[in-house]
Protein backbone atom coordinates (compact mmCIF):
# COMPACT_ATOMS: atom_id res chain seq x y z
CA UNK A 1 0.00 0.00 0.00
CA UNK A 2 1.28 3.47 -0.88
CA UNK A 3 2.07 5.67 2.08
CA UNK A 4 -0.27 8.62 2.51
CA UNK A 5 1.53 11.90 1.83
CA UNK A 6 1.67 14.40 4.66
CA UNK A 7 -0.52 17.48 4.34
CA UNK A 8 1.46 20.71 4.94
CA UNK A 9 0.98 21.89 8.54
CA UNK A 10 1.06 25.50 9.76
CA UNK A 11 4.18 26.19 11.79
CA UNK A 12 3.75 29.90 12.54
CA UNK A 13 2.49 31.74 15.58
CA UNK A 14 -0.91 30.70 16.88
CA UNK A 15 -2.16 33.60 18.94
CA UNK A 16 -5.36 35.54 19.35
CA UNK A 17 -5.55 36.69 15.73
CA UNK A 18 -5.09 33.18 14.33
CA UNK A 19 -7.59 31.77 16.84
CA UNK A 20 -10.13 34.40 15.79
CA UNK A 21 -9.77 33.35 12.17
CA UNK A 22 -10.26 29.71 13.15
CA UNK A 23 -13.36 30.51 15.20
CA UNK A 24 -14.89 32.58 12.41
CA UNK A 25 -14.16 30.21 9.52
CA UNK A 26 -14.91 26.98 11.37
CA UNK A 27 -17.70 28.44 13.47
CA UNK A 28 -19.43 31.71 14.18
CA UNK A 29 -16.90 34.00 15.77
CA UNK A 30 -15.41 34.53 19.19
CA UNK A 31 -17.05 35.71 22.37
CA UNK A 32 -14.94 37.99 24.57
CA UNK A 33 -11.85 36.11 25.76
CA UNK A 34 -12.65 33.00 23.73
CA UNK A 35 -9.93 33.50 21.13
CA UNK A 36 -7.27 34.11 23.77
CA UNK A 37 -8.31 30.94 25.62
CA UNK A 38 -8.32 28.91 22.42
CA UNK A 39 -4.85 30.15 21.46
CA UNK A 40 -3.48 28.81 24.75
CA UNK A 41 -4.35 25.28 23.66
CA UNK A 42 -2.08 25.27 20.64
CA UNK A 43 -3.17 24.71 17.06
CA UNK A 44 -3.91 20.98 17.02
CA UNK A 45 -5.85 20.97 20.29
CA UNK A 46 -7.68 24.15 19.29
CA UNK A 47 -8.85 22.64 16.02
CA UNK A 48 -9.88 19.37 17.64
CA UNK A 49 -11.83 21.19 20.34
CA UNK A 50 -14.03 22.46 17.51
CA UNK A 51 -14.16 19.39 15.28
CA UNK A 52 -14.50 16.91 18.15
CA UNK A 53 -16.71 18.86 20.58
CA UNK A 54 -17.29 17.57 24.09
CA UNK A 55 -21.00 18.36 23.79
CA UNK A 56 -23.58 19.40 21.22
CA UNK A 57 -26.09 21.38 23.21
CA UNK A 58 -27.74 24.79 23.07
CA UNK A 59 -27.01 27.24 25.88
CA UNK A 60 -29.12 30.30 26.57
CA UNK A 61 -32.75 31.38 26.26
CA UNK A 62 -34.96 29.80 23.64
CA UNK A 63 -35.53 31.95 20.54
CA UNK A 64 -38.64 34.09 20.17
CA UNK A 65 -40.13 36.65 17.82
CA UNK A 66 -40.29 40.33 18.75
CA UNK A 67 -43.46 39.74 20.79
CA UNK A 68 -41.82 37.07 22.91
CA UNK A 69 -43.66 34.21 21.21
CA UNK A 70 -41.99 30.84 20.65
CA UNK A 71 -40.85 30.17 17.10
CA UNK A 72 -42.78 27.85 14.81
CA UNK A 73 -40.09 26.92 12.28
CA UNK A 74 -42.13 24.27 10.49
CA UNK A 75 -45.08 26.53 9.71
CA UNK A 76 -44.39 30.27 9.90
CA UNK A 77 -42.36 31.75 7.00
CA UNK A 78 -39.04 33.14 8.21
CA UNK A 79 -39.11 31.22 11.48
CA UNK A 80 -37.05 28.45 9.87
CA UNK A 81 -34.25 30.98 9.30
CA UNK A 82 -34.58 32.26 12.89
CA UNK A 83 -34.54 28.72 14.25
CA UNK A 84 -31.25 27.88 12.54
CA UNK A 85 -29.69 31.27 13.31
CA UNK A 86 -30.49 30.57 16.96
CA UNK A 87 -28.66 27.24 16.79
CA UNK A 88 -25.61 29.02 15.38
CA UNK A 89 -25.70 31.51 18.24
CA UNK A 90 -26.29 29.11 21.13
CA UNK A 91 -24.50 25.92 20.06
CA UNK A 92 -21.61 24.44 22.02
CA UNK A 93 -20.47 22.75 18.78
CA UNK A 94 -20.07 25.61 16.28
CA UNK A 95 -17.98 23.57 13.82
CA UNK A 96 -20.76 20.98 13.54
CA UNK A 97 -23.28 23.73 12.83
CA UNK A 98 -20.89 25.38 10.37
CA UNK A 99 -20.45 22.12 8.48
CA UNK A 100 -24.23 21.73 8.42
CA UNK A 101 -24.27 25.08 6.63
CA UNK A 102 -21.61 23.82 4.20
CA UNK A 103 -23.72 20.78 3.30
CA UNK A 104 -26.81 22.97 2.90
CA UNK A 105 -24.96 24.92 0.21
CA UNK A 106 -23.27 21.82 -1.26
CA UNK A 107 -26.56 19.95 -1.69
CA UNK A 108 -28.47 23.18 -2.18
CA UNK A 109 -32.19 22.60 -1.74
CA UNK A 110 -34.65 25.49 -1.64
CA UNK A 111 -38.02 25.61 0.03
CA UNK A 112 -39.09 27.75 -2.92
CA UNK A 113 -39.49 24.47 -4.78
CA UNK A 114 -40.07 22.05 -1.90
CA UNK A 115 -42.88 24.04 -0.29
CA UNK A 116 -42.54 22.29 3.06
CA UNK A 117 -40.56 23.85 5.89
CA UNK A 118 -40.81 20.59 7.83
CA UNK A 119 -39.13 18.61 5.05
CA UNK A 120 -36.40 21.26 4.88
CA UNK A 121 -35.87 20.99 8.64
CA UNK A 122 -35.67 17.21 8.34
CA UNK A 123 -33.00 17.53 5.65
CA UNK A 124 -31.14 20.01 7.84
CA UNK A 125 -31.00 17.43 10.62
CA UNK A 126 -29.65 14.84 8.16
CA UNK A 127 -26.74 17.17 7.42
CA UNK A 128 -26.18 17.91 11.10
CA UNK A 129 -26.11 14.26 12.14
CA UNK A 130 -23.47 13.50 9.48
CA UNK A 131 -21.69 16.86 9.49
CA UNK A 132 -18.19 15.49 10.14
CA UNK A 133 -18.78 11.82 9.46
CA UNK A 134 -18.98 9.89 6.21
CA UNK A 135 -19.63 11.71 2.95
CA UNK A 136 -21.07 8.46 1.67
CA UNK A 137 -23.70 8.54 4.40
CA UNK A 138 -24.63 12.09 3.43
CA UNK A 139 -24.83 11.24 -0.27
CA UNK A 140 -26.93 8.12 0.30
CA UNK A 141 -29.18 9.97 2.72
CA UNK A 142 -29.76 13.07 0.64
CA UNK A 143 -30.37 11.05 -2.53
CA UNK A 144 -33.63 9.73 -1.09
CA UNK A 145 -34.35 12.64 1.24
CA UNK A 146 -37.93 13.84 0.60
CA UNK A 147 -36.93 17.50 0.26
CA UNK A 148 -34.33 16.60 -2.35
CA UNK A 149 -36.72 14.21 -4.09
CA UNK A 150 -39.12 17.11 -4.59
CA UNK A 151 -36.46 19.72 -5.37
CA UNK A 152 -34.76 17.74 -8.14
CA UNK A 153 -37.75 15.69 -9.27
CA UNK A 154 -36.63 12.37 -7.87
CA UNK A 155 -40.26 11.66 -6.98
CA UNK A 156 -41.10 11.93 -10.70
CA UNK A 157 -38.34 9.60 -11.84
CA UNK A 158 -40.09 6.42 -12.97
CA UNK A 159 -39.01 3.62 -15.25
CA UNK A 160 -41.39 4.63 -18.06
CA UNK A 161 -40.17 8.24 -18.10
CA UNK A 162 -36.78 8.64 -16.38
CA UNK A 163 -36.13 12.14 -15.05
CA UNK A 164 -32.43 13.07 -15.29
CA UNK A 165 -32.47 16.10 -13.01
CA UNK A 166 -31.03 14.59 -9.81
CA UNK A 167 -28.89 12.05 -11.67
CA UNK A 168 -27.15 14.88 -13.51
CA UNK A 169 -26.62 17.15 -10.50
CA UNK A 170 -25.43 14.18 -8.48
CA UNK A 171 -22.48 13.96 -10.84
CA UNK A 172 -22.02 17.58 -11.87
CA UNK A 173 -22.41 19.36 -8.52
CA UNK A 174 -22.32 16.81 -5.73
CA UNK A 175 -19.58 14.30 -6.52
CA UNK A 176 -17.57 14.72 -9.75
CA UNK A 177 -17.76 18.22 -11.22
CA UNK A 178 -18.53 19.51 -14.69
CA UNK A 179 -16.07 19.65 -17.59
CA UNK A 180 -13.59 17.31 -15.98
CA UNK A 181 -14.17 14.33 -18.26
CA UNK A 182 -15.71 12.39 -15.40
CA UNK A 183 -18.97 11.36 -17.04
CA UNK A 184 -20.87 11.32 -20.32
CA UNK A 185 -24.47 11.99 -21.26
CA UNK A 186 -24.95 8.25 -21.42
CA UNK A 187 -23.78 7.99 -17.81
CA UNK A 188 -26.35 10.62 -16.82
CA UNK A 189 -29.19 8.78 -18.55
CA UNK A 190 -28.19 5.42 -17.11
CA UNK A 191 -27.78 6.97 -13.67
CA UNK A 192 -31.31 8.35 -13.88
CA UNK A 193 -32.58 4.82 -14.56
CA UNK A 194 -30.77 3.53 -11.48
CA UNK A 195 -32.44 6.21 -9.36
CA UNK A 196 -36.01 5.36 -10.38
CA UNK A 197 -38.68 4.14 -7.98
CA UNK A 198 -39.28 6.90 -5.43
CA UNK A 199 -42.57 8.73 -5.19
CA UNK A 200 -44.46 11.07 -2.90
CA UNK A 201 -46.00 14.54 -2.97
CA UNK A 202 -46.16 17.50 -0.62
CA UNK A 203 -49.17 19.11 -2.28
CA UNK A 204 -51.13 15.84 -2.47
CA UNK A 205 -50.09 14.76 1.01
CA UNK A 206 -48.64 11.50 -0.27
CA UNK A 207 -45.86 9.87 1.79
CA UNK A 208 -42.41 9.55 0.27
CA UNK A 209 -41.75 5.87 -0.30
CA UNK A 210 -39.86 3.53 -2.58
CA UNK A 211 -42.15 1.82 -5.07
CA UNK A 212 -40.39 -1.21 -6.61
CA UNK A 213 -42.98 -1.27 -9.40
CA UNK A 214 -41.64 2.08 -10.60
CA UNK A 215 -37.97 1.08 -10.48
CA UNK A 216 -36.18 0.14 -13.68
CA UNK A 217 -34.77 -3.34 -13.06
CA UNK A 218 -32.98 -3.56 -16.38
CA UNK A 219 -29.22 -3.58 -16.83
CA UNK A 220 -27.60 -0.13 -16.70
CA UNK A 221 -24.07 0.82 -17.67
CA UNK A 222 -22.48 3.63 -15.63
CA UNK A 223 -18.80 4.56 -15.93
CA UNK A 224 -18.29 1.41 -17.98
CA UNK A 225 -19.72 -0.90 -15.31
CA UNK A 226 -22.95 -2.81 -15.90
CA UNK A 227 -25.56 -4.24 -13.57
CA UNK A 228 -29.10 -4.02 -12.25
CA UNK A 229 -28.19 -0.87 -10.35
CA UNK A 230 -30.34 1.00 -7.80
CA UNK A 231 -29.71 4.24 -5.89
CA UNK A 232 -27.22 2.58 -3.54
CA UNK A 233 -25.17 1.54 -6.56
CA UNK A 234 -25.49 4.99 -8.07
CA UNK A 235 -23.97 6.53 -4.93
CA UNK A 236 -21.32 3.81 -4.69
CA UNK A 237 -20.21 4.26 -8.29
CA UNK A 238 -19.90 8.03 -7.93
CA UNK A 239 -17.92 7.70 -4.70
CA UNK A 240 -15.63 5.10 -6.27
CA UNK A 241 -14.97 7.21 -9.37
CA UNK A 242 -11.27 8.15 -9.57
CA UNK A 243 -12.14 11.84 -10.03
CA UNK A 244 -14.41 12.05 -7.00
CA UNK A 245 -11.75 12.53 -4.27
CA UNK A 246 -10.11 15.49 -6.02
CA UNK A 247 -13.50 17.12 -6.61
CA UNK A 248 -14.47 16.63 -2.97
CA UNK A 249 -11.22 18.21 -1.79
CA UNK A 250 -11.49 21.12 -4.24
CA UNK A 251 -15.03 21.97 -3.23
CA UNK A 252 -14.59 21.52 0.53
CA UNK A 253 -11.38 23.57 0.48
CA UNK A 254 -13.20 26.50 -1.13
CA UNK A 255 -15.48 26.93 1.88
CA UNK A 256 -12.49 27.57 4.16
CA UNK A 257 -9.62 29.01 2.11
CA UNK A 258 -10.00 31.54 -0.75
CA UNK A 259 -6.86 30.57 -2.69
CA UNK A 260 -5.97 27.33 -4.46
CA UNK A 261 -3.78 24.68 -2.93
CA UNK A 262 -0.52 23.41 -4.43
CA UNK A 263 -0.03 19.99 -5.99
CA UNK A 264 1.43 18.52 -2.79
CA UNK A 265 -1.59 19.57 -0.77
CA UNK A 266 -4.04 18.30 -3.37
CA UNK A 267 -2.34 14.93 -3.57
CA UNK A 268 -2.13 14.51 0.20
CA UNK A 269 -5.72 15.56 0.88
CA UNK A 270 -7.02 13.41 -1.94
CA UNK A 271 -5.20 10.37 -0.59
CA UNK A 272 -6.50 11.11 2.90
CA UNK A 273 -10.10 11.37 1.74
CA UNK A 274 -9.97 8.39 -0.63
CA UNK A 275 -9.18 6.20 2.37
CA UNK A 276 -12.79 5.83 3.52
CA UNK A 277 -14.53 9.02 2.35
CA UNK A 278 -14.35 10.46 5.85
CA UNK A 279 -14.95 14.18 6.28
CA UNK A 280 -13.34 14.83 9.67
CA UNK A 281 -9.66 14.23 8.80
CA UNK A 282 -9.90 16.39 5.68
CA UNK A 283 -11.52 19.27 7.56
CA UNK A 284 -8.91 19.08 10.31
CA UNK A 285 -6.11 19.03 7.73
CA UNK A 286 -7.55 22.12 6.04
CA UNK A 287 -7.92 23.93 9.37
CA UNK A 288 -4.22 23.30 10.16
CA UNK A 289 -2.90 24.11 6.69
CA UNK A 290 -0.48 27.07 6.31
CA UNK A 291 -2.73 28.79 3.76
CA UNK A 292 -5.57 28.87 6.26
CA UNK A 293 -3.57 31.29 8.43
CA UNK A 294 -1.14 32.85 5.95
CA UNK A 295 -3.55 33.35 3.07
CA UNK A 296 -5.86 36.31 2.43
CA UNK A 297 -8.96 37.08 4.43
CA UNK A 298 -12.38 35.75 3.45
CA UNK A 299 -15.69 37.60 3.49
CA UNK A 300 -18.00 36.06 6.06
CA UNK A 301 -21.30 34.69 4.77
CA UNK A 302 -24.16 36.96 5.92
CA UNK A 303 -25.62 34.47 8.38
CA UNK A 304 -22.17 33.79 9.86
CA UNK A 305 -21.65 37.54 10.26
CA UNK A 306 -25.08 37.86 11.89
CA UNK A 307 -24.62 34.94 14.28
CA UNK A 308 -21.09 36.04 15.14
CA UNK A 309 -22.09 39.57 16.14
CA UNK A 310 -24.84 38.17 18.36
CA UNK A 311 -22.35 35.80 19.98
CA UNK A 312 -19.86 38.61 20.50
CA UNK A 313 -22.48 40.65 22.31
CA UNK A 314 -24.03 37.79 24.26
CA UNK A 315 -27.35 38.49 22.56
CA UNK A 316 -29.93 35.98 21.35
CA UNK A 317 -32.59 35.63 18.68
CA UNK A 318 -35.67 37.57 19.74
CA UNK A 319 -36.72 39.40 16.60
CA UNK A 320 -38.22 38.25 13.29
CA UNK A 321 -36.32 40.92 11.38
CA UNK A 322 -33.21 38.71 11.27
CA UNK A 323 -34.86 36.65 8.54
CA UNK A 324 -35.57 39.61 6.24
CA UNK A 325 -32.12 41.08 6.89
CA UNK A 326 -30.54 37.75 5.98
CA UNK A 327 -32.49 37.75 2.72
CA UNK A 328 -31.48 41.33 1.94
CA UNK A 329 -27.85 40.55 2.78
CA UNK A 330 -27.89 37.68 0.29
CA UNK A 331 -28.45 34.59 2.41
CA UNK A 332 -31.86 33.46 3.54
CA UNK A 333 -31.46 30.04 5.10
CA UNK A 334 -33.37 27.23 3.36
CA UNK A 335 -33.56 29.37 0.21
CA UNK A 336 -30.24 29.07 -1.66
CA UNK A 337 -30.37 30.85 -5.03
CA UNK A 338 -30.20 27.68 -7.14
CA UNK A 339 -28.99 24.09 -7.10
CA UNK A 340 -25.39 25.34 -7.22
CA UNK A 341 -25.75 26.94 -3.79
CA UNK A 342 -24.40 30.29 -2.68
CA UNK A 343 -21.33 31.75 -4.36
CA UNK A 344 -18.92 32.26 -1.46
CA UNK A 345 -16.77 34.61 -3.56
CA UNK A 346 -19.51 37.19 -4.19
CA UNK A 347 -21.09 38.11 -0.89
CA UNK A 348 -20.56 41.86 -1.00
CA UNK A 349 -22.08 44.56 -3.17
CA UNK A 350 -23.64 47.95 -2.48
CA UNK A 351 -27.04 46.40 -1.65
CA UNK A 352 -25.89 43.52 0.54
CA UNK A 353 -23.40 45.70 2.43
CA UNK A 354 -26.23 48.06 3.40
CA UNK A 355 -28.06 45.14 4.96
CA UNK A 356 -24.93 44.16 6.87
CA UNK A 357 -24.83 47.68 8.28
CA UNK A 358 -28.39 47.21 9.53
CA UNK A 359 -27.44 43.84 11.04
CA UNK A 360 -24.64 45.51 13.00
CA UNK A 361 -26.97 48.35 13.99
CA UNK A 362 -29.67 45.99 15.23
CA UNK A 363 -27.17 43.97 17.27
CA UNK A 364 -25.84 47.24 18.69
CA UNK A 365 -29.35 48.10 19.82
CA UNK A 366 -31.47 51.24 19.99
CA UNK A 367 -30.28 52.43 23.37
CA UNK A 368 -27.65 55.17 23.59
CA UNK A 369 -24.54 54.72 25.74
CA UNK A 370 -24.29 56.78 28.92
CA UNK A 371 -21.50 59.02 30.20
CA UNK A 372 -19.73 58.99 26.86
CA UNK A 373 -16.33 60.74 27.06
CA UNK A 374 -15.30 63.52 24.69
CA UNK A 375 -11.86 62.09 24.01
CA UNK A 376 -11.84 60.17 20.66
CA UNK A 377 -9.30 57.62 21.94
CA UNK A 378 -11.42 56.89 25.00
CA UNK A 379 -14.50 56.60 22.82
CA UNK A 380 -12.57 54.10 20.71
CA UNK A 381 -11.68 52.00 23.75
CA UNK A 382 -15.29 51.93 24.89
CA UNK A 383 -16.51 51.06 21.40
CA UNK A 384 -14.04 48.22 20.84
CA UNK A 385 -14.81 46.91 24.33
CA UNK A 386 -18.50 46.87 23.36
CA UNK A 387 -17.70 44.16 20.80
CA UNK A 388 -15.46 42.17 23.15
CA UNK A 389 -12.10 43.50 21.91
CA UNK A 390 -11.93 41.85 18.47
CA UNK A 391 -8.68 42.29 16.54
CA UNK A 392 -8.93 45.21 14.12
CA UNK A 393 -6.33 46.91 11.97
CA UNK A 394 -4.51 50.09 12.90
CA UNK A 395 -6.05 51.69 9.82
CA UNK A 396 -9.58 50.95 11.02
CA UNK A 397 -8.81 52.37 14.43
CA UNK A 398 -7.29 55.52 12.94
CA UNK A 399 -10.23 56.09 10.59
CA UNK A 400 -12.86 55.56 13.27
CA UNK A 401 -11.05 57.81 15.74
CA UNK A 402 -10.71 60.48 13.02
CA UNK A 403 -14.46 60.20 12.42
CA UNK A 404 -15.10 60.68 16.13
CA UNK A 405 -12.83 63.69 16.30
CA UNK A 406 -14.58 65.33 13.36
CA UNK A 407 -18.04 64.67 14.76
CA UNK A 408 -17.16 65.98 18.20
CA UNK A 409 -15.65 69.08 16.66
CA UNK A 410 -18.99 69.73 14.95
CA UNK A 411 -20.69 69.65 18.34
CA UNK A 412 -22.42 66.27 18.03
CA UNK A 413 -23.49 64.48 21.19
CA UNK A 414 -20.67 62.16 22.39
CA UNK A 415 -23.26 59.41 23.00
CA UNK A 416 -24.41 59.64 19.38
CA UNK A 417 -20.79 59.56 18.23
CA UNK A 418 -20.10 56.49 20.35
CA UNK A 419 -23.18 54.76 18.92
CA UNK A 420 -21.95 55.47 15.40
CA UNK A 421 -18.46 54.22 16.27
CA UNK A 422 -19.87 50.93 17.51
CA UNK A 423 -21.71 50.46 14.24
CA UNK A 424 -18.68 51.42 12.19
CA UNK A 425 -16.59 48.81 14.00
CA UNK A 426 -19.33 46.21 13.67
CA UNK A 427 -19.59 46.71 9.92
CA UNK A 428 -15.87 47.38 9.29
CA UNK A 429 -13.77 45.27 6.90
CA UNK A 430 -12.16 43.69 9.96
CA UNK A 431 -15.45 42.20 11.12
CA UNK A 432 -16.81 41.55 7.63
CA UNK A 433 -13.84 39.29 6.91
CA UNK A 434 -11.69 36.75 8.72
Amino acid sequence: MRAVSAVPFYQGAFGKEQAERLLWRAGFGAREGEAEALAQRGLTAAVQSLTRPASQTLVGPDPTDEKGRALQPSTIPGHDHLWWLDRMVRTTAPAVERMTLVWHSWFATSNLGVQSQQLMLNQNELFRQNALGSFGDILNGVTVDPAMLVWLNGNQNVKSHPNENYGREMMELFTLGANRGAYTETDVRENARALTGWRGSVSAGQPFIYDPNQHDTGTKTIFGQSGNFDYHDSCRLCLAHPLHPSYFVLKLWSYFIPVRYDATTLHALTQMYANGNQILPVVEAILTHPLFYEGPRMVKPPVVFNAGLLRMRGEYVNNSVWSSLGQQAGQQLFYPPDVGGWDYTRWLNSATYRSRWFIAALVQGAGKPTDSPTDPSKLWQRSIQFWGFPTVSAQTQALVEAFAKAQLKRGNDPADVETAMRRLIGSSPDLQTA
